[in-house]
């Protein structure tokens, strides 16, 4: 774990960090720096949800040692909860920040997750826009729980100082809870579906989409089929966790009858 923890406001019982985008960036080079270990969780509304329902998939995520909100909805509840969280943080801008300063300053990097086929296709992609980035290796995500140790082994003899999972959850948050520290990586980022939109497979919402905390909708119109209804059923239970805690915090305008028999 870091030594160094500032403010981490608690939003439905989950600790978060609260920083920007290039506070996050900063805090992992000097990781790398340090030689200090990082994993990183990150939190939108679906899994938020999906925590509540998961006690493994919660405490992997607290477990991490930074964890940041990844969705618009998380920042916009922590406003209307009084928690202030910065901006939000999103998984895949800070997959791409790292792998810039990563190929800056020769940082070793490996890419573990998604189909091969589509690994191959974002590991040609990423060549094109870092020429220089040196990757110490790669891997797909499909493996059995059996394998979780070799995996993590193979990222350790790669010598690689950043790790991102491009695995769905709690795939990526169960190996990083149980690996993460194996691999040696000084970050260890899961970065969920990055992989098949840097591949081109899927698109990322466009940037007015995402500021309007859509881009769930955005991904939901283009697989209706697998996602609609997830996206429907647990933005349905966000809002409702959010309703459930304005209220308990909310203190009641008016007195109880206990209250005014006590004031006379």
């Amino acid at each position: 774990m870091t030594a160094h923890r500032p403010s981490r406001p608690a939003l439905f019982g989950v600790r978060l960090d609260a920083l920007t985008m290039d506070e996050t960036v900063r805090r992992c080079l000097d990781a790398v720096k340090r030689g200090e270990q990082i994993e990183i969780g990150m939190v939108n509304a679906a899994k938020l949800v999906n925590m509540r329902r998961d006690p493994r998939l919660a405490a992997a995520v607290s477990g991490c040692d930074l964890v940041l909100a990844d969705g618009q909805a998380v920042v916009w509840a922590g406003r209307v909860l009084g928690v202030r969280l910065p901006e939000r943080v999103a998984g895949i801008d800070l997959f791409m920040r790292l792998l810039a300063a990563a190929e800056s300053a020769d940082v070793p990097v490996y890419l573990l997750g998604a189909r091969q086929d589509v690994l191959d296709l974002m590991l040609g992609r990423i060549a094109e826009r870092f020429p220089a980035l040196r990757v110490a290796g790669s891997r797909n995500g499909y493996f059995d729980d059996a394998d979780q140790a070799e995996v993590a082994d193979a990222v350790a003899e790669s010598g690689a100082h950043l790790l991102f999972l491009g695995m769905t959850s709690p795939k990526k948050e169960i190996f990083t809870a149980g690996y993460g520290k194996r691999t040696g990586a000084h970050v260890v980022h899961g970065v969920g579906g990055s992989f098949d939109i840097l591949a081109g497979i899927t698109k990322r919402a466009p940037a007015v989409w995402q500021r309007m905390g859509l881009e769930w909708f955005y991904r939901a119109l283009q697989e209706p089929r697998r996602l609609g209804k997830r996206y429907l059923t647990t933005n349905t239970a966000f809002l409702l966790m959010t309703a459930r805690e304005l209220i308990r915090r909310t203190p009641s305008a008016v007195p109880s009858a206990g209250s005014a028999n006590r004031s006379h």
